[in-house]
């Protein structure tokens, strides 16, 4: 026997449309790449939504068709967000920070029929228009009087194509499973691959950011969203906003500690999300201005993702700022929540120390995201806090495979997707990283985690950034390498920090060597570009040989 409720396809289309009618006046600030700001509401984001779809169809898009953006977050983009999926076809949000080889394959990869772009990317879309076969316009996202000068011919002003569309409109009514977006992995090994969502998925991933045991977003939150609209769908808050009519802050590629500070402090900022590069930024900033109090900003909340928290940050946002650290583990591939790091009624009377381990761990499975883990041979490992595997995930909105089928069958016998991640999950289901798989360094037989001893590291005042990874050793086949950038004006040496070290990890997990170096690569998501340390560390004779 069927229920007998009304069967109502979920549609991102819906989410605007909401925002309209329930909450037409709640703004919509952006600092564009122009310089300057720009104030609309949702009211404002759904009339220009409906013109970009009626645009879809003056540019000769079809449903089903891919349309890209290289562009940063601001109104114009979030319009996209909206009017291209809505109208049926597939919205493309390309990552800038990937090399120009990169691009170039995904947006052909893609077949992206229409490409717009933000201001800055305008010499980057010159070098590639000529390698990119699909694309039949390009719109720069800004008014007539920003144009840039371009070598590309008939380049379409996005302020003038969307001011000559009607914003009478009816949105389709699409299958829910009808694809509406697609990001790319940031291809650290090989090709980037394309993770292609779907209306249904996007909804119901929009639905569990809501939740209050996730990020609780409101009608009376600020949100100030840092993490690029063009990574992941921006951890899905553009849509969690108009599903509650939130006010949302677009900082565009405004992403020094400066800019953040003082857009926090306009706007009234409740909470905002990012990755801790960003935050180190910010850091930073407020370093060099000890009469700023963190304080005053009345951030009640910061979401960090991407990588793993270090203690510091974690008690400088708790202490300085007096803001709760929303810690969140996903990928591409998940939507990206999988797991988010809040605590249970039980912790309340928790030890601190204690408290600060459960703290930072990634977190418990929300509704909808299944996990396991796995041992070497595809055997279910227990939820000790102790045994470590591969960590899988399924659930509605994990991919079930990667666009155009690259890489093959990627679920295992029971559908779950393998993460590429290796973690434990303790009694409570909070999960803690290990490692990436690839990342792990094995010594004697033993793994050693390079996040804890990274994390551990971060915990000294004049570390500004760590990373560790594995290099070749002729007895324990691979020992940890540490490499450290200092924070402005100190002097920390080895010595120092492994004494520091030696008290918080397991001696044999003890770096051979510390490096000190000026800066640290980072993947186009922010992440540390490991591959890139071992490539140019391979042949380093550790001092302990």
């Amino acid at each position: 026997m069927l229920g007998l409720m009304q069967d109502r396809p979920l549609l991102i289309s819906s989410l605007v449309e909401h925002a309209a009618t329930f909450h037409p006046a709640t703004e919509i600030v952006s600092r564009l790449p122009e310089g300057h700001e720009h104030r609309s509401d949702w009211h404002g984001i759904r009339d220009l939504s409906r013109q970009a779809a009626n645009a879809m169809a003056v540019l000769g898009v079809k449903p089903g068709d891919r349309v890209g953006t290289l562009a940063w977050n601001s109104f114009r983009h979030l319009a996209l967000y909206f009017g291209v999926s809505g109208s049926g076809a597939v919205l493309h949000t390309v990552n800038p920070r990937l090399f120009p080889e990169q691009i170039d394959y995904i947006i052909n990869h893609a077949e992206d029929q229409v490409l717009f772009f933000d201001l800055g990317f305008a010499p980057l879309v010159d070098q590639l228009a000529p390698l990119l076969k699909t694309v039949k316009h390009f719109v720069a996202m800004t008014d007539r009087a920003h144009m840039p000068p371009m070598k590309l011919p008939h380049v379409h002003c996005f302020d003038e194509l969307m001011a000559a569309q009607s914003t009478d409109y009816t949105w389709p009514e699409l299958d829910e499973r009808s694809a509406s977006s697609l990001c790319y992995t940031s291809g650290t090994t090989g090709n980037p691959k394309g993770v292609l969502y779907s209306h249904r998925s996007t909804v119901l991933h929009t639905l569990m950011e809501l939740a209050p045991d996730t990020f609780g977003i409101s009608s009376a939150e600020t949100l100030l969203l840092i993490v690029p609209m063009f990574h992941a769908n921006a951890w899905g808050a553009p849509y969690a906003a108009a599903m509650v009519g939130a006010k949302l802050v677009l900082p565009g590629p405004h992403l020094d500690g400066e800019s953040i500070f003082n857009l926090m402090k306009q706007e009234r900022v409740t909470f905002s999300q990012g990755v801790p590069t960003v935050w180190l930024m910010l850091f930073q900033y407020l370093d060099k201005h000890p009469e700023l109090d963190p304080k005053t900003l009345g951030v009640k909340r910061v979401g960090i993702g991407g990588s793993a928290v270090s203690r510091a940050m974690l008690e400088r946002f708790e202490q300085q700022f007096g803001a709760e650290v929303v810690q969140g583990w996903g990928m591409t591939e998940t939507s990206p929540i999988g797991v988010i790091s809040k605590l249970l009624p039980k912790h309340a009377h928790t030890p601190a120390e204690e408290l600060v381990k459960v703290k930072l761990k990634q977190g418990r499975g929300v509704w909808g995201v299944d996990l396991k883990i796995v041992g070497e041979h595809g055997e279910s490992l227990p939820w000790d806090g102790v045994a470590f595997g591969h960590l899988h995930v399924r659930g509605p909105w994990i991919t079930s495979g990667y666009f155009k089928s690259e890489g093959g069958q990627v679920l295992d016998a029971e559908g779950y997707f393998p993460t590429g991640d290796v973690a434990t999950i303790d009694s409570d289901g909070f999960v803690q990283l290990v490692d990436r798989a690839k990342d792990v360094i094995k010594s004697g037989g033993e793994w050693i985690s390079s996040i804890d001893v990274e994390l551990c590291a971060h915990s000294h005042p004049d570390v500004a950034e760590a990373a560790v990874i594995g290099v070749a050793h002729p007895t324990w086949q691979e020992r940890p390498l540490m490499l450290v950038v200092r924070r402005a004006g100190t002097s920390v040496t080895a010595d120092e920090l492994l004494t520091h070290l030696a008290s918080r990890i397991a001696k044999w997990w003890l770096p051979d060597d510390i490096l000190f170096v000026d800066a640290l690569p980072h993947t186009a998501t922010g992440k540390l570009l490991k591959t890139k340390l071992r490539e140019t560390y391979k042949d380093h004779r550790l001092s302990s040989i």
